[in-house]
C-alpha cells in the first residue's frame, strides 16, 4: 500500500463531472474561494503553517533563491490552489501530479527536533492542508460571508478532495469542523516559533520589491497593512507563539477591519476581482450548462 493517497484516476468520473471539477459552482468551496476574504485567509494560512517546525524547515531548506523569486513562488502557490478549486478534474489532477513529483524529491533534517523527513510525509501534508482549510473558513466567517454551521461542515468535507489530490490518506483528513478543531488541539504541543518561521513571516511583512516600486508607489505600506490583517486573524495561541498580543480586543478589532475590507472589495465587480483561472472555471461551467 502506498504511503500517500493515490491520485484519482480519470476513469473515476464522467465527462460532465470532469468539466465541473472537484467542487463546482454549487459548492461551499467556490463560495469561500471567490469571496474577498479569501486573500486574507491565504496569508493567515501561510503564517499559521510556518509554526510547524518540520513543515517550515521543508519550505526554508528547499527554497534556494526564494528571496529573488518571492513573488513568483507566491504566484505559483496561488495558481495551484485555484487550479485545484476551479479547474476541470483533469486539470486539477495534472497540477497535483506535478506538485507530487516536486515534493517527492525533497527531504531534510529539522535541527530543533532532529527529525529526518520527506516533504511529502503524510503528516506534513495534512498540517498544510488543515492550516489552509481552517484559515480560509474562519476568515470567511469572520468577514461576514453568510455560512451556517452546516455550510462550514460541508466545506471541511469538500476539502477532503484537495487533501487526496496532494496525497493525504483519506482516513487522516478531518471531515467536520469539530474534527478540525480536535486536530489543532492535538498538534499544538508540537508547534513552535523557529528561526525559519521568524524569517519566513518577516519576508511576508517585508517582501522583496524593486527599488522604484518602493519609492514611487505606496505598495510597501499597503502590503504591510494587508499582511497585518492576516496576522491579526490568527487564533490568540498562534499570535502568542509569535510573541504578539493575543487579547480579545485584538480579535474584535481584526474582525471589524476584516469586515470593512470585505465590504470595500464587494463594490468591485466580481470578474475584476477574479484571476484568469477563476474566470475560466466559471466560463467552462457556464458553457457546459448551455450545451
Amino acid at each position: 500500500m502506498s504511503r500517500l493517497a493515490p491520485l484519482p484516476a480519470p476513469d473515476e468520473w464522467t465527462g460532465d463531472e470532469d468539466r465541473l471539477g472537484f467542487f463546482g459552482p454549487g459548492s461551499v468551496t467556490w463560495r469561500i474561494h471567490t469571496d474577498p476574504s479569501y486573500a486574507v485567509g491565504g496569508l493567515r494560512a501561510l503564517m499559521l503553517q510556518a509554526l510547524h517546525p518540520v513543515a517550515m524547515d521543508g519550505v526554508a531548506r528547499n527554497s534556494a533563491g526564494f528571496k529573488d523569486e518571492w513573488w513568483m513562488r507566491m504566484t505559483r502557490t496561488g495558481q495551484y490552489v485555484e487550479t485545484i478549486t476551479f479547474g476541470s478534474r483533469s486539470e486539477a489532477r495534472r497540477m497535483a501530479a506535478r506538485v507530487r513529483g516536486y515534493h517527492r524529491k525533497l527531504s531534510g533534517v529539522e535541527e530543533t527536533t532532529g527529525r529526518a523527513y520527506r516533504v511529502d510525509d503524510p503528516d506534513l501534508l495534512l498540517w498544510v492542508h488543515n492550516g489552509a482549510v481552517d484559515s480560509l473558513l474562519s476568515t470567511a466567517r469572520r468577514a461576514g460571508l453568510p455560512l451556517s454551521d452546516a455550510d462550514a461542515d460541508a466545506y471541511v468535507l469538500e476539502q477532503t478532495a484537495a487533501a487526496r489530490l496532494v496525497g493525504v490518506p483519506e482516513d487522516l483528513v478531518p471531515r467536520t469542523v469539530a474534527d478540525l478543531a480536535a486536530y489543532f488541539e492535538r498538534i499544538r504541543p508540537e508547534l513552535a516559533l523557529t528561526p525559519a518561521a521568524s524569517e519566513g513571516v518577516r519576508r511576508l511583512f517585508v517582501p522583496p520589491m524593486k527599488g522604484w516600486v518602493q519609492v514611487l508607489t505606496p505598495a510597501r505600506p499597503a502590503w504591510g497593512t494587508f499582511v497585518s490583517l492576516g496576522f491579526a486573524t490568527m487564533p490568540p495561541w498562534a499570535r502568542q507563539l509569535y510573541s504578539m498580543p493575543g487579547l480579545s480586543l485584538t480579535d474584535a478589532a481584526a474582525t471589524a477591519a476584516l469586515r470593512a475590507f470585505r465590504t470595500a472589495l464587494l463594490a468591485v465587480p466580481e470578474r475584476m476581482r477574479w484571476s484568469p483561472i477563476v474566470r475560466a472555471g466559471f466560463d467552462r461551467v457556464a458553457g457546459a450548462t448551455a450545451a
